[in-house]
């Protein structure tokens, strides 16, 4: 379960600091998220659906006990907010 709480909270994290790092003037490189905010009536919207379809993904892991891709997942998106942490920084 802490697996399924982490990767929640990293999920949180990735919105916080895209919209963050979108109100600065800076470009989303995932071309998904690029279309899902293309086509939302905000950015709010598009990433929170993106984000719920992400959790819904990571339930169905946890679920089916692939803790193992969940693991790695969560390691992926703590790297991904790290990142945005840093261009943030670097923007500012």
């Amino acid at each position: 379960m802490s697996l399924l709480i982490q990767f929640s909270y990293l999920q949180l994290l990735d919105v916080l600091t895209t919209l963050v790092f979108l109100s600065g003037g800076l470009k989303e490189a995932n071309p998904v998220v690029r279309l899902a905010l293309a086509v939302s009536p905000s950015p709010l919207i598009g990433l929170l659906s993106i984000k719920l379809f992400a959790v819904a993904m990571a339930v169905y892991c946890w679920r089916t006990a692939r803790t193992r891709l969940l693991h790695f997942a969560n390691l992926f998106f703590a790297a991904l907010v790290a990142w945005n942490l840093v261009a943030l920084l670097a923007r500012a």
